[in-house]
């Protein structure tokens, strides 16, 4: 895996452009919003390393096999990729917050949240070789999330409601083609497992 293809990966799973209502609603009542935001994409940013960094290691502890997290970050990716297709009534930033959020809803799940976390710990267990690799493009894709979400409200205001819906639709399709061809390897892999 190069560069360039696990950084457009990192960044269709992050998916800024589908968080920036919702960072938004969170946000607008804020008197530091920028603070805020940038405390939170900070702390995505450590929780995404301690998985990249520590993948393994967490598999190991918990005698999960790579095959097993194969298939359930598949899974967890077509879901999230469905519900940017077609989103339900309630999101995240739907309720009403007196506090500055902390820690969730915006750093986790919205940014760290299951899909990319265990997109790590696979790649991070299945390319051991390439953890530079795997490093360097979490890094771009979490900047060019924060870059989106730092320019969010001017991002609504010029491609409006429907430009946003437009391009997340588009991003979620693209997810569903890899979550499915992830969950293809996943069970190719065990079919070779067990030698069928």
């Amino acid at each position: 895996m190069d560069i360039l293809s696990a950084t457009i990966l990192f960044f269709l799973i992050l998916d800024p452009l589908g968080n920036v209502p919702i960072f938004i609603s969170h946000l607008e009542k804020c008197e530091n919003r920028f603070r805020v935001l940038a405390r939170e994409l900070l702390l995505a940013l450590a929780i995404l390393f301690l998985f990249l960094f520590f993948g393994k290691q967490m598999l190991e502890f918990l005698h999960l096999e790579q095959t097993s997290v194969s298939l359930a970050g598949a899974i967890i990716l077509f879901i999230i990729a469905l519900r940017m297709i077609f989103p339900v009534s309630k999101q995240y930033g739907d309720e009403d917050m007196d506090d500055d959020p902390f820690i969730v809803p915006l750093a986790i799940p919205l940014v760290a949240g299951p899909s990319i976390l265990a997109t790590l710990i696979l790649l991070a267990s299945k390319h051991p070789e390439q953890f530079n690799v795997l490093a360097i493009a979490l890094f771009i894709a979490w900047l060019l999330s924060a870059i989106i979400l730092f320019s969010a409200t001017a991002m609504q205001k010029y491609l409006g409601k429907n430009g946003m819906i437009a391009i997340e639709r588009l991003m979620g399709m693209i997810l569903i083609a890899i979550a499915v061809q992830m969950f293809l390897d996943a069970i190719r892999a065990f079919l070779v497992s067990i030698k069928i």
